[in-house]
């Protein structure tokens, strides 16, 4: 009997998938990319579904929303995650490459895939030995992918994270992506490899490489703030007048 329950919250400002993991046995639960403005909204339904949150997981260093991390843990006790390579000093546990986390019934499985920035970490739903969900954060939308133009970020390497451990997944495997802009939900491994437009197994590097180079997208509207803040847990450090 399936034990674990998947929520996915939706933030239309910035058009960002917030994840709730919850085993229904124990009422553990995790909580992945949560936004600053809506953690009112995952608390309550953590209190309404009496969830207790033990962990709240980033996918990488957001560009585009300030983390509800700080406010959750402050919140609810619950300890933080984020890749190793990030560089953010206030998380509770550096992840490395497949590193494993357990939450009741919820096994998760650290996956890095850098590209989008040098610091993505995909993470891995395993039920009964079997992968059956991956949340992609920015490293795999559907039908797309996220840019490659900053924050270290490289179009050769997005392309070998997606083919090279993404897609190696099972292709019954469920992806649920850190944003969508038209409207989608979900979609699997086995979707991704054959439709995605930018990373489909007939693309070559060179004509993923080409495709991202002529993307001549905007920064997002929130980096200015975003980017300073998810480096501290999402409360930047006060400034001091000397």
């Amino acid at each position: 009997m399936n034990t674990i329950q998947i929520r996915q919250h939706f933030d239309k400002q910035t058009s960002t998938y917030t994840y709730l993991l919850g085993d229904l046995s124990t009422r553990k639960a995790v909580i992945l990319d949560p936004v600053l403005n809506a953690v009112e909204r995952d608390l309550n339904l953590l209190s309404e579904l009496k969830w207790s949150l033990e962990w709240i997981l980033e996918t990488h260093v957001h560009a585009d929303h300030i983390t509800g991390a700080n406010l959750l843990r402050e919140r609810t006790g619950a300890k933080s995650a984020a890749s190793a390579r990030a560089g953010i000093d206030c998380i509770d546990m550096p992840m490395q490459d497949a590193q494993c986390l357990e939450v009741g019934a919820i096994h998760i499985r650290a996956l890095e895939t850098p590209g989008h920035t040098s610091a993505c970490m995909s993470y891995v739903l395993t039920q009964d030995g079997t992968d059956t969900d991956v949340f992609t954060g920015d490293a795999l939308l559907i039908r797309g992918c996220g840019r490659t133009d900053f924050q270290g970020g490289s179009a050769p390497k997005l392309f070998e994270s997606v083919r090279n451990k993404l897609f190696t997944l099972p292709g019954s495997c469920r992806v649920w992506p850190g944003h969508d802009y038209r409207g989608f939900t979900q979609s699997s491994i086995r979707e991704e490899r054959e439709h995605n437009p930018r990373l489909k197994m007939s693309n070559s590097l060179e004509d993923f490489v080409e495709i991202m180079k002529n993307l001549d997208l905007a920064d997002p509207k929130f980096m200015g703030i975003a980017l300073p803040a998810n480096l501290f847990c999402g409360s930047p450090p006060v400034k001091t007048q000397e």
